[in-house]
This record gives C-alpha cells, sequence and structure tokens, in this order.
C-alpha cells in the first residue's frame, strides 16, 4: 500500500517500539513520527520531480526548485502526456519550460480533458495552429481556465462587438490577455462612454482592434480622461480622440509634466505643446529622452528651427534610428553634392521607405550610382552608433 524508503521504514520500526513500551507518550511520538515520514516521502516526491523537469526540460536547479514549490508529481505520466501534447503543436522545449515555470500547475493537467476543448473551440472560431500556439505561450493561464464559463462568452463578446471573428482574432493577437478579462466589468461600459460621447462606431473597432489593452480601465477612470480629452479640444468625431484617450490612459500625469518640460527646453509654449499634441496624440507618448534626442539631431545637427519641429510633430512618432537620423544624414550628403538645394521636412521624414528612395535616390542614379550605398551606410551608422536609444 505505502512504497516507503528504509529511512522511512528504520523511522517505522523505531516509532512501533517506542509506542508499543512507553503508552504515555504514544500519541505524541505516533504524531512526530507520522510528520517525519511524511516529510521523507515528499522530499522524494520533490527529488523525482526537481530531476525530472531538469533532465526532461532543462531546468535549471532553482528554477525546478522553484516550479515544485506549486507542483508535485511522483511518476512521469501526467507531466509526459502534457510536453508531448505541447509538443505536438508546435511547441519547442525552451518554450514549454518557461509556459511551466509560469504555470506549474499545467503539469498537472488532463490534456484531454482540459486542453484539447480549449483549442477545438478556438480552432472551430478561425484561429489558425501558430496563432493558438503563440496566444497559449503569451497567456499559458487560458489553458486552466473554464471554457464554458470564460473563453467562450469571452470570445462572443469580442466577436460580437468588433462585428467578426477575425478581428476578434486579430485583437486577441494585439493582447492575448484579454480573452480572460472581464469585458462587461472592464471594456463593455467604456466603449458605452465612448458612444455617449459621439464616438462613431468605426472609429472604436477600428482603435479597439489593434489597442484592446487601452480599453481595460476601471470606468470612473476612462470616464475623466474622455472628459479631460474633450475639454482639451478633441473632436470625437475623429480618430484622433480615441488615440488621444489611449495616451492619457499610459502616460501618467507626472510623466506628461516631465515630457512637457523637455519641449520648453526647445523653446516650445505650453500652448504650442498642446497644438502640437492635438495634431499627432504621440507627441507626447514618446519618452523624454527621445523627446531630447530628436529634437537635439534636427536642430544641432540638421539646423532646423525649433519651432519648425513643432508644427511637424508626427516626427516623434518615427524611429530615431532607422529613420531620422539616416535620412538626414544622408540628406546632408545630397546637400554638400549639390544634388540638391533644400529638402522639405515632411518629404524627408514622412515619405514610406519606397517613396524616400525613388525621391532622392532613383532620381539621381546617373549622377551618383553610389547614393544607396551611401544611404546604407548612414543607416548602418545610425543604428549601431551614438544616435541609438536605450
Amino acid at each position: 500500500m505505502f512504497n516507503l524508503g528504509s529511512k522511512s521504514i528504520s523511522v517505522f520500526h523505531r516509532l512501533s517500539y517506542i509506542v508499543t513500551n512507553n503508552s504515555s507518550s504514544s500519541k505524541q511520538l505516533l504524531f512526530l513520527g507520522v510528520r517525519c515520514m511524511s516529510a521523507t516521502c515528499s522530499d522524494q516526491s520533490q527529488s523525482f520531480a526537481v530531476s525530472y523537469l531538469r533532465n526532461k526540460l532543462g531546468f535549471s536547479l532553482e528554477s525546478a526548485l522553484y516550479v515544485c514549490k506549486y507542483v508535485h508529481f511522483e511518476t512521469p505520466h501526467k507531466p509526459d502526456s502534457v510536453i508531448t501534447f505541447l509538443e505536438k503543436y508546435g511547441f519547442s522545449k525552451t518554450q514549454i519550460r518557461q509556459m511551466i515555470k509560469m504555470r506549474p500547475p499545467l503539469l498537472r493537467s488532463d490534456v484531454e480533458k482540459t486542453f484539447l476543448p480549449k483549442i477545438e473551440f478556438l480552432q472551430s472560431r478561425g484561429v489558425s495552429r501558430p496563432e493558438i500556439s503563440k496566444l497559449l505561450f503569451y497567456n499559458p493561464l487560458i489553458l486552466n481556465r473554464s471554457l464554458e464559463n470564460q473563453i467562450i462568452p469571452c470570445f462572443n463578446n469580442l466577436s460580437k462587438l468588433l462585428l467578426s471573428d477575425a478581428k476578434a482574432i486579430l485583437a486577441l493577437r494585439r493582447n492575448p490577455y484579454i480573452i480572460l478579462c472581464k469585458l462587461d466589468v472592464y471594456v463593455l461600459p467604456n466603449i458605452k462612454i465612448l458612444r455617449e460621447n459621439g464616438v462613431p462606431e468605426s472609429n472604436i473597432i477600428s482603435v479597439f482592434t489593434y489597442h484592446p489593452k487601452s480599453f481595460v480601465v476601471l470606468p470612473d477612470r476612462f470616464k475623466e480622461i474622455v472628459k479631460e480629452v474633450k475639454e482639451i479640444g478633441f473632436n470625437p468625431l475623429l480618430v484622433k480622440f480615441i488615440l488621444a484617450v489611449i495616451m492619457f490612459r499610459k502616460v501618467s500625469k507626472p510623466a506628461m509634466e516631465r515630457k512637457f518640460d523637455v519641449y520648453k527646453e526647445w523653446g516650445w509654449s505650453e500652448q504650442e505643446i498642446w497644438e502640437a499634441f492635438r495634431k499627432h496624440p504621440g507627441t507626447l507618448e514618446a519618452s523624454k529622452e527621445k523627446i531630447a534626442a530628436i529634437m537635439d539631431f534636427l536642430v544641432n545637427k540638421m539646423g532646423f528651427k525649433s519651432l519648425v519641429i513643432a508644427k511637424h510633430p508626427t516626427i516623434f512618432g518615427r524611429s530615431l534610428e532607422k529613420r531620422i537620423v539616416p535620412r538626414g544624414l544622408f540628406a546632408r550628403e545630397l546637400l554638400s553634392k549639390g544634388l540638391i538645394k533644400n529638402f522639405g521636412f515632411s518629404a524627408l521624414f514622412d515619405t514610406s521607405e519606397k517613396q524616400f528612395v525613388e525621391r532622392f535616390i532613383d532620381q539621381y542614379e546617373d549622377k551618383a550610382p553610389e547614393l544607396l550605398k551611401l544611404y546604407k551606410e548612414k543607416m548602418e551608422l545610425a543604428i549601431g552608433g551614438k544616435y541609438r536609444l536605450g
């Protein structure tokens, strides 16, 4: 009935002798003995689990001990079935290890009863196998949540809100945690607030699909944010209105004040900052380090007036390394070669890569065939050099 090691058997025999020959202390000794045997069995169980995790999935000793605080097993049957099932769906051992670290009880799961129904449901709604793998990797909690009470109602609500399963899947791709969110508490009331303030349904659907996390907030706070955005002067009929709401949702007031200070250091007035923000809400989403770096490059290296930049706030949504610096340095080279006399801010930084190459490189191919190579050199300099952020 019991599978005791030699140490446990020895303890048991000593305990039996003492209890038989000392009735006055038998109950206390029996309790201590049982605790001792229990601890021994527990040690053996943990030892097996630790060895299993290290040998099967490559856990470090520290990580294996951490997992064993939350899950115990004495045979490989359950964990083997979990690993085999996940490998079947394309998970690597590294990914499985990460999922188990995030959610140790997965190792005790009955895959046929717990995992399979959830995967079959997602597949039935159009979620591809690679998308399911990604969804479960980033949010393994899904595998242990109720299909009937949580996953199906949430997916149905998403699909109803976004008017299609395809858009619901896209929202899940953007934020895998949304499927475990209480939409009726943290999301749907906020959608109602937007509707009541005149935001078109098409704008709500468009923005929510790509930014679902930004709508997960207590309704009272969301209502305050919408009121602030309206008072600043945003038009609820425009997509910028919701983008401004998202920005206020992400950025705290102290952080916003610090960004205001950076712009003011470059000569912008508070009114000019708000004006730039109304044109492009991302003006206050960029980090203060990025704002300072962009201003420094454009003013001190490119020679733009600070207030000219204020008229083109979309620049703060561009990559300093991949767009602003390489294009700026390249434009200076064109000027020095006499190929161009000047350049417009928008033409230089707001055009797509294809349009930029056509306008500033292909056009001068006959006069300077080395321009494409030069542009690539400037890009490598920007990405690997002093302009790199972070």
